[in-house]
């Protein structure tokens, strides 16, 4: 007991807390021992913890296996923070010069530095290994073990190298750390790292504060990312995107739309990602937009939410990644955007690579999709995924649970879905043994001959995706195992064959199919239910009578897509009136303030909650490419050479144009239209729309006959727009 309370002092001594977490106290001890240790405990846990105390404690410098210079600044600033001793923690990297690394080595030699940081790549280096010969060594530290399994989801080559490392430089203690490890790579770590006898301690991997979600990702996914941020103000977010492009991207988009974001991602200036990340430590920004070079020991404890734009490529990840929400014990929000062809983009990717290496990726990928397409609860699946079972029904905080799907009775299927198992000897995966089930005569099946066999199409008449859900939730429930080291191939287990000769009730709830969600599309006239009818009419009736006053056709005022966007957002200022497709800032000055009003009094007469996200300001390369028209016409340059210079087609510059006159700009291509037009064949056109009820080619070129081409009419509309509207 006097000994408990002697560590629990040096705790409260060293960090000011008054007791441990979870297993750190048995950890330490077991370090202390002189005994190589294995962790495994999610992010927020206090792994750090488990090597810094050991390291005050212990004669001699510790070092510190760590992948990231931005994990080793952090940790080494709050190590400083928590000692008088400005050299009780060091790292070495390539960010450090000559000097700097000078002075790390003057303060090992001293006997000042606990804990020294090292990339594994910097370890390596012959001049360091003579160095750290001479210094005596209180143990090795490899933080984010997992980077060493090729079946890990941050594989470093480099980690595969520390063991040999550390046997050149002399032997002691190792402890190994890492948030994230199945079982197999678990094995994969202590086998390369030569501790497979080491004790090995295991947190849960549940993390009841966060809540779990899964989105269809749409067309709209900016505007639901922006709407989410919105009702989460002045919180602390992290949003993951796949390539260093859409994180530029999405950072401008948010900007433009008064996030206050910023980027981080490898490609970036040293200075500017390590300030970015900062002032998001520091609270000057509230959302980070990354590549997943950010966040690895990132120790900020009140991250909100964290959400995927893409979908990650394994489960591994997905899991650390979230794990970065709530780590203070609070509010966690983790929502993830997916649609199943990002993974065919990620498959894509892999090729190239060795041919093993694709299989272990695919692999993590079929993992990542069964996860996100399952329609149980997600902290069961997270949980089973790394060797823990959860037991609770309904865990009350992720979207499968919260809206939970009708069960089914599937006990035949899954004895169908077995018997086929055992029928193939149990070799292979779960998308052939499906083949197999639905008759499917694919040259894998007849190379096999199990066309041949009696289950063959014993599961014809279920879908694909029932089939899908039967083997996912039968692993779940023990009755079917995975073998990973096979790439996934399909085992029956014990529990399994008792219940092919004893079939008790087995219920699976259908899996969720993101693909068939249809994209949202704008609203189109009359039947869609997005529209207000009664105001979309009183909108036209406005238009009908201001093309009466001012003499022009309705549809050089506003077209009728623009009506209907202005009757299902309800923009009330000329601001807002700019957002809405075909509605530029010169269109919104000179007709707008009627239909604001319009749309302002039918809000408050029938008390309508006008949506909060309008639609989202876009920073795309088009807007580039329109301005650079705009110039391009104002210089009188040919439409056609300026078609030419863009790349693109001259029907697509047309569109351009049409889009650029149509939002309120004025245009003058009258230069163009008198080199290659004959006037009064240009008046002809000019006259039909000043005295038509609409705008559509098709129906100028049925009025007009077969003397005038489709480009011409276009051009000449052009001219009318511009002239009469703008």
């Amino acid at each position: 007991m006097k000994e408990k309370s002697t560590l629990t002092c040096r705790l409260k001594e060293h960090f000011g807390f008054d007791k441990f977490k979870g297993n750190q106290e048995a950890i330490i001890r077991n370090l202390l021992d002189g005994k190589d240790t294995f962790v495994l405990m999610p992010t927020g846990g206090g792994k750090s913890l488990c090597y810094q105390l050991p390291s005050l404690l212990m004669e001699g410098t510790a070092i510190v296996i760590s992948p990231l210079i931005a994990l080793m600044k952090n940790q080494v600033d709050a190590m400083r923070n928590f000692s008088e001793e400005e050299g009780v923690a060091h790292f070495i990297n390539s960010s450090l010069n000559k000097s700097a690394i000078d002075q790390v080595k003057s303060d090992i030699l001293s006997k000042k530095t606990k804990l020294l940081y090292v990339a594994p790549e910097s370890l390596t280096k012959e001049e360091n290994v003579d160095f750290l010969r001479e210094v005596r060594i209180s143990f090795y530290a490899v933080d984010e073990a997992h980077c060493i399994s090729e079946w890990g989801h941050d594989f470093r080559p480099e980690y595969r190298r520390i063991r040999p490392i550390i046997n050149e430089i002399g032997k002691a203690p190792l402890i190994a750390l890492t948030a994230t490890a199945t079982p197999k790579v678990q094995h994969d770590i202590q086998k390369n790292l030569g501790m497979v006898n080491a004790k090995v301690f295991k947190s849960s991997f549940n993390r009841p504060n966060l809540y779990y979600e899964i989105r269809p990702k749409t067309t709209n996914v900016d505007k639901d990312i922006i709407k989410f941020i919105r009702n989460n103000q002045d919180k602390s977010g992290i949003i993951y995107c796949l390539s260093r492009k859409k994180v530029e991207e999405l950072t401008e988009i948010l900007r433009a739309n008064g996030v206050n974001a910023r980027a981080y991602h490898a490609g970036m200036d040293s200075s500017a990602r390590t300030t970015n990340q900062d002032n998001f430590l520091m609270e000057k920004i509230n959302v980070i937009v990354a590549t997943i070079a950010f966040g690895m020991g990132i120790d900020k404890p009140d991250v909100r939410y964290v959400i995927h734009y893409d979908i990650p490529k394994s489960l591994e990840g997905y899991y650390q990644e979230t794990g970065r929400a709530g780590r203070d014990g609070g509010e966690g929000l983790c929502i993830t955007f997916y649609a199943n062809k990002d993974l065919q983009k990620l498959e894509k990717f892999m090729q190239g690579k060795p041919i093993a290496e694709q299989e272990i990726g695919k692999q993590l990928l079929l993992e990542t999709a069964a996860y996100a397409e399952s329609s149980i609860c997600r902290r069961k699946s997270l949980l089973h995924y790394f060797g823990e079972e959860y037991t609770e029904e309904n865990c009350g905080s992720c979207d499968n649970c919260l809206s939970p799907k009708k069960q089914v009775e599937a006990k035949e299927l899954l004895s169908t879905a077995i018997e086929t198992i055992i029928a193939v000897k149990e070799n292979f995966k779960s998308d052939y043994i499906i083949d197999v089930l639905l008759g499917r005569e694919t040259s894998e099946v007849q190379a096999h001959l199990h066309e041949d066999l009696e289950v063959f199409g014993s599961g014809m008449g279920e879908e694909d995706k029932i089939w899908n859900a039967v083997i996912r939730q039968a692993l779940i429930a023990g009755y079917l195992s995975k073998e990973v080291e096979n790439y996934g191939t399909l085992k029956v287990t014990d529990a399994g064959l008792k219940f092919l000769k004893d079939p008790q009730s087995f219920k699976i709830t259908e899996d969720n199919n993101y693909d068939e969600i249809e994209e949202e599309t704008p609203a189109r006239g009359g039947g869609s239910c997005a529209v207000d009818p009664i105001l979309y009419a009183m909108l036209k009736d406005l238009r009908k009578k201001l093309s009466k006053k001012l003499e022009v056709p309705p549809y050089v005022i506003f077209q009728d897509p623009s009506l209907e966007a202005m009757a299902t957002i309800y923009p009330v200022t000329l601001e807002e009136l700019q957002n809405i497709p075909g509605v530029g800032a010169g269109k919104a000055k000179r007709y707008g303030t009627e239909f604001c009003k319009l749309i302002k009094t039918h809000c408050q007469e029938n008390e309508i909650d006008r949506p909060e996200d309008l639609r989202v300001r876009t920073v795309a390369n088009k807007s580039k490419l329109k301005v650079s028209i705009i110039q391009a016409i104002d210089r009188k340059v040919a439409l056609d050479d300026i078609a030419m210079s863009k790349g693109i087609e001259f029907v697509e510059l047309l569109d351009e144009v049409e889009a650029i006159v149509y939002s309120g700009t004025k245009l003058n291509i009258d230069y163009f239209l008198k080199e290659i037009m004959d006037e009064d064949h240009l008046q002809d056109i000019y006259d039909y729309f000043k005295d038509s009820i609409t705008d559509s080619i098709d129906d100028a070129l049925e009025e007009l006959g077969t003397d005038f081409t489709e480009d011409e009419i276009r051009m000449v509309r052009i001219k009318f727009i511009s002239d009469v509207a703008n």
